[in-house]
């Protein structure tokens, strides 16, 4: 392990890997606070195609196809884990048992179980262990809390979100992990739960329960693929089936404290719409609304305004919002902006804690194991509303140590 610079690794080269390895090299241009040198050393995939191509494109010096080389390398200090739900548990705690510092990729695990083990060996651990909720990082999104923390929307009485894709519209999509797993590990997993953290992380306050709870499979069946399956790529299919076992859409309402309720509704079928991520929080004094293909921009209306000039407005975010200043190579107002940012702004955040920089002087911390767990605790809680003909469920776990605006 270095003590002067930063080996910087990451296993998985699907999508959301590509995303953590170009961060790693953006990163150390944001802002002004010093790093120490940061150094792109290995992309590690199973598939070695992707793994070496990823590098290549990336600046990585070598690639790896055994996450093991990563854990025994002495030449590597930081690891994004990217890879399916069900592999993070072993692969963290060797990394944390090598002293490496770790970056997970949201949900923390696929059972509560794993996710409370990952959260003992980072307690344990000297080093560093943290949970992608990229989402967080979004400037219209971070806005949005900020409306909320000042008091400029009042007292919260409700937020909606929807997080529709349709990744997985197409019938002859080839099975894959995503498919498999329990109830509650589909769609609601995979977008949902970026959807719920955000209902929290914009109100400023916790679910306290979840009610009306509904989990749909409308494609019962998949094709077999004829290759490998990297992220959420198409390949050649056979004519083999194997069964769907979770769910391609949900929703369900919310309960949080202080009185406000909350509807979301996440979806992996929705024709037309690849990454359609929305969310509006209404209040006394007004509401804001966000939507991430307009990523640039927030809708603000506020109560009291003369009539005549009543109603939405269009913000157009820029330097005096969070993360703009300093953290985009062209930092002035309308400049465009998007989910791509969000994994540099979070890498930063990472590097950051790492090489000791105030926080006072630094980018909000990312969010502990402990909030990753309660993520799952909270869509399980979902799962047994659906399972109990959307009966209310209190979600039981601390509420999260939310951080402040910034």
């Amino acid at each position: 392990m270095s003590t002067i610079d930063l080996g910087v690794a990451v296993i998985g080269a699907g999508m959301a890997g590509k995303a953590h390895a170009a961060a790693y090299r953006s990163a150390p241009t944001l802002y002004r606070a010093a790093l120490p040198p940061v150094r792109l050393v290995s992309i590690a995939d199973v598939y070695e195609p992707a793994a070496a191509d990823t590098a290549a494109r990336f600046g990585y010096a070598r690639h790896d196809t055994d996450w093991r080389a990563i854990v025994e390398a002495p030449d590597i200090d930081v690891v994004s884990v990217v890879v399916a739900n069900a592999l993070h548990r072993e692969i963290v705690e060797a990394l944390l048992a090598a002293g490496k510092h770790v970056l997970c990729e949201k949900p923390l695990s696929d059972t509560i179980e794993d996710a409370q083990a990952m959260v003992e060996a980072a307690d344990a651990a000297a080093s560093v262990a943290r949970i992608g909720l990229t989402y967080r990082r979004s400037p219209g999104l971070a806005y949005l809390r900020e409306l909320v923390s000042s008091g400029r929307l009042g007292r919260v009485y409700h937020v909606s979100g929807r997080y529709w894709t349709d990744y997985a519209h197409d019938p002859r999509t080839p099975i894959s992990w995503r498919f498999k797993g329990p109830a509650g590990s589909g769609a609601l997993a995979d977008v949902g739960s970026h959807l719920s953290y955000l209902v929290e992380f914009v109100a400023g306050s916790e679910i306290t329960a979840v009610r009306g709870g509904t989990l749909s499979t409308v494609i019962p069946e998949r094709p077999t693929p004829l290759g490998a399956v990297s992220g959420r790529g198409q390949v050649a299919v056979s004519d083999e089936l194997e069964a769907v076992e979770n769910d391609d859409v949900a929703s369900f309402s919310a309960e949080l404290a202080g009185g406000a309720t909350a509807d979301l509704a996440v979806s992996r079928v929705a024709a037309g719409h690849p990454n359609t991520l929305v969310v509006e929080v209404h209040g006394e004094k007004g509401a804001a609304s966000f939507d991430f293909r307009h990523p640039g921009e927030v809708g603000l209306f506020v109560t009291g305004d003369d009539a005549a000039e009543a109603g939405w407005r269009t913000v157009v975010l820029g330097p005096a919002h969070p993360y703009w200043r300093g953290g985009l190579p062209m930092d002035a107002p309308g400049v465009g902006i998007g989910q791509n940012e969000g994994f540099v702004f979070q890498a930063r955040a990472l590097l950051d804690e790492i090489a000791g920089v105030p926080e006072s002087e630094a980018l909000p911390r990312n969010a502990d194991f402990g909030e990753g767990l309660r993520n799952l605790i909270l869509l399980d809680a979902v799962a047994r509303s659906a399972q109990g003909g959307g009966a209310r469920i209190a979600v039981d776990s601390p509420a999260p140590s939310l951080p402040s605006p910034r």
